[in-house]
């Protein structure tokens, strides 16, 4: 569980880097999104 909090931090830093369309969608629908890609991992 360590190792995949650590590698899900990771990736959200680095996703959030290189999303170059964030700004179009709405917050709730940008969350909605990240917590079902974490719920596939």
């Amino acid at each position: 569980m360590k190792t995949l909090q650590k590698f899900a931090s990771v990736h959200a830093n680095v996703h959030n880097h290189f999303n170059l369309e964030r700004h179009l969608v709405d917050r709730q629908t940008y969350k909605d999104r990240r917590s079902a890609a974490l719920a596939e991992w």
